[in-house]
């Protein structure tokens, strides 16, 4: 009878309603009473679908692929800071019959594509742990309270999964904290302040001797902006810095995505690592995969040398345009680069690894400059040798056309900020002095001051290889890209002749 009790009613409704009507009975009163109940389950249901909602918002990832710390190249201080860390974790009793404190939370500062959420991964698989991941702007909501019931939510599904799963840990992993955990300044930002509050809570909840122990892991590349109650120790007790790789670690990164892909045996990762200067693991990784799509353009079997240093192009400067430029305009283009190109190599003799004139991104050529070795200290001397390679391209303009163009204007910014770095460090005949001392009108004139000293140097240098330009400016119209060996090759040649 249940199973047919709603069609009997729909059935029923209709007749009934037709009756009243028959015997004359008011309809308004029942129609009232039909309409409020209808509201009141609407919203109750309406309410109960937002809270479903709200609740599955708060976490995007939980259980995952094994990851191991092996599989993240370079990063071996940081992968050992870490590994020293979640040993509070694996060996708790025999720490705890010391005494030891284990930790409850782990911040991993540094740049973006550095391994940050790959560390976070590794940690989990080390530990043996339940792993969930969130975003800190997943808990951001107009609503007061919501995200810290979000916050709470994590927390407990965290606990309920370890138990399910038999585990004695979890690891919850929140990037981008600086979302919610910024800095209070007693503004009216409550829902941020009331996550945070909620955050620090449960954190302060969590107690050694509870099973299954919790550990916290945030990533942000603002630590600056971070509150100082999240910093202290009980909370993220440990800020391990995953910073940018250096040579050997992007060789190392380059290896292990390379491991899928058919290499040529002429292409040597060495000189990749080294040509990729400032690059993050994620932009590695860029580079393995559209060196990959760059063969298969060709229908090559295997990623040449050569689609790995456009795969370099393109993440540094971004894709190949469509742009044509008129004969005079490549001729200033080329011009330009090569002002670059033969400062860098009278200052800086081996520097040059590619000079180019297609249009990429937003430039219609470029100079791809190779260092012989990652540096990370930088003389006043050095700094004004590379504020007269970027402005190599300017003065080439100067020496042939007698002005300039609109092209200089990023070799601008980029001399610019090196003369910041000069007056910020220290090696300006201003001495030591604070930034925030410095008027616009002090900035203007010692940039000013420097920058005009160095383009008289940079034209004077310069004008000494006219005929080297003359004669090089043809090949690279003809060539379009020189490698560095190439271009060396030339300006010897070209030089000796002069």
């Amino acid at each position: 009878m249940r199973k047919y009790g709603i069609e009997i009613a729909i059935g029923f409704i209709p007749v009934l309603i037709v009756f009243l009507l028959f015997v004359n009975v008011n309809l308004m009163p029942f129609v009232l009473l039909a309409i409020i109940a209808a509201a009141v389950v609407y919203l109750a249901t309406g309410r109960g679908k937002l809270a479903h909602a709200s609740g599955s918002k708060r976490r995007k990832v939980s259980d995952s692929m094994p990851f191991s710390f092996e599989q993240i190249g370079g990063q071996e201080r940081a992968k050992q800071e870490l590994i020293e860390a979640l040993d509070f974790l694996v060996r708790h009793e025999e720490l705890s019959k010391l005494g030891i404190r284990p930790l409850k939370g782990i911040l991993l500062t540094g740049p973006p594509g550095t391994g940050k959420t790959l560390m976070a991964k590794a940690a989990a698989q080390y530990t043996d742990s339940i792993y969930l991941a969130a975003s800190g702007s997943e808990f951001v909501e107009m609503y007061v309270g919501v995200g810290a019931g979000r916050i709470r939510d994590l927390f407990k599904e965290a606990r309920t999964k370890a138990k399910k799963a038999g585990k004695e840990s979890a690891v919850i992993f929140i990037d981008e904290i600086e979302v919610i955990g910024g800095k209070r300044d007693g503004g009216q930002h409550r829902e941020y302040d009331q996550t945070l509050n909620q955050l620090l809570t449960e954190m302060d909840g969590i107690h050694a001797d509870t099973a299954p122990r919790l550990l916290i892991i945030a990533a942000t590349n603002r630590k600056e902006m971070l509150d100082s109650a999240l910093l202290r120790p009980g909370r993220f007790d440990r800020h391990i810095g995953v910073e940018l790789p250096d040579k050997k670690a992007r060789y190392q990164i380059l290896n292990i995505h390379a491991a899928n892909k058919p290499l040529a045996d002429t292409v040597e990762l060495e000189k990749v690592a080294a040509e990729s200067f400032g690059f993050s693991g994620a932009q590695l990784e860029s580079v393995m995969n559209e060196g990959a799509i760059y063969a298969m353009r060709e229908q090559s079997e295997v990623i040449e040398e050569q689609h790995l240093a456009m795969a370099i192009d393109k993440v540094m400067m971004g894709e190949k345009t469509d742009r044509e430029a008129t004969k005079e305009e490549r001729e200033r283009v080329a011009l330009h680069e090569l002002g670059h190109a033969i400062s860098a190599e009278l200052l800086r003799p081996g520097s040059v690894s590619q000079v180019a004139l297609s249009p990429r991104g937003q430039a219609l050529g470029y100079v791809r400059h190779n260092p012989e070795q990652d540096r990370y200290l930088y003389t006043r001397d050095f700094l004004n040798g590379q504020i007269m390679i970027a402005l190599g391209g300017a003065a080439a303009e100067e020496i042939f056309y007698g002005n300039r163009s609109t092209g200089s204007r990023g070799d601008f910014d980029q001399a610019m900020n090196i003369v910041r770095t000069l007056v910020e460090s220290g090696l300006t005949e201003l001495g030591i002095i604070h930034p925030e001392m410095m008027t616009p009108d002090a900035w203007a004139k010692i940039n000013r001051s420097i920058l005009d000293e160095l383009m008289g140097k940079t034209i004077a240098m310069l004008s000494t290889k006219r005929q080297v330009f003359l004669d090089a400016l043809d090949v690279l119209i003809r060539e379009e890209t020189l490698s560095g060996v190439e271009f060396r090759e030339l300006l010897k040649k070209l030089s000796h002749s002069a």
